[in-house]
């Protein structure tokens, strides 16, 4: 089989209309579906919506968001979703962060700041010191949802040996 395609991550947020401003604006994402509501109904996204999340949801709003490569960005805003302060438990099982990949990454750290989200890491790290430019960093959005900068592909920053 051959490798497939990212098409996109869901992210669930406390507050829709603030995500979609801090995610189009600090990452550069248009806007591909403005917020919306989704009903528990017999339409096609409401039977979707019963296999995945069980009989008895109710509603949510929902947003879509693209990257300049065409990966989207999926919001969702649950009428029960609580804004909490939680701690940072990388070790459980789950997805713990994405990666977005912008070669002026110090730039962009600067502006995430500006739009209320946060740098988790002291300073921009170098995976190879001397080397390569190649950097990262791991932030927050403003609702504590951690993501990784690169300034390089995946692919170049591992198929060099990595930490080597």
């Amino acid at each position: 089989m051959s490798a497939l395609n990212f098409s996109h991550i869901g992210v669930t947020v406390p507050d829709l209309e603030k995500a979609v401003e801090f995610y189009s604006k600090a990452f550069g994402l248009y806007v591909l579906m403005e917020p919306t509501e989704v009903l528990h109904d017999d339409s096609a996204i409401g039977q979707m919506c019963d296999d995945v999340f069980g009989e008895g949801w109710g509603s949510f709003r929902i947003a879509h968001l693209s990257m300049g490569d065409g990966i989207g960005i999926e919001l969702f805003e649950f009428p029960n979703t609580i804004e909490e302060e939680r701690p940072f438990e990388y070790w459980r099982r789950g997805l713990f962060h994405f990666c977005v990949q912008d070669d002026n990454l110090e730039e962009r750290v600067k502006t995430i700041e500006e739009l209320g989200g946060k740098q988790r890491m002291k300073q921009v790290r170098k995976y190879y010191p001397g080397d390569k430019p190649y950097r990262m960093v791991y932030m927050e959005d403003p609702f504590g949802n951690v993501f990784e900068l690169y300034s390089h592909s995946y692919e170049l920053t591992y198929s060099a040996g990595a930490y080597a």
